[in-house]
């Protein structure tokens, strides 16, 4: 026998139809497919952010940018 909960009443999932295992199983596999994703951002993120970081490295300073025009813009 394996119980689930649901709005907080506990069901057999043997106890259920075919129909509502089916969903059943649906619901379970997009609640890992969401899990799945949400990790997915959380390391694009990530990554993302690293790439500002070194970006921003290697960007020229005001003062370089000065002296690489020879102008001065007031």
């Amino acid at each position: 026998m394996s119980l689930i909960k649901i709005d907080n009443v506990e069901y057999d999932t043997e106890a259920l139809t075919v129909e509502a295992k089916e969903h059943l199983e649906m619901l379970l596999l997009t609640e890992g497919k969401l899990r799945q994703l949400q990790q997915d951002v959380l390391i694009t993120q990530t990554a993302r952010n690293t790439y500002a970081v070194e970006l921003k490295k290697l960007l020229p300073t005001p003062l370089e940018r000065i002296q690489a025009n020879d102008t001065i813009q007031f």
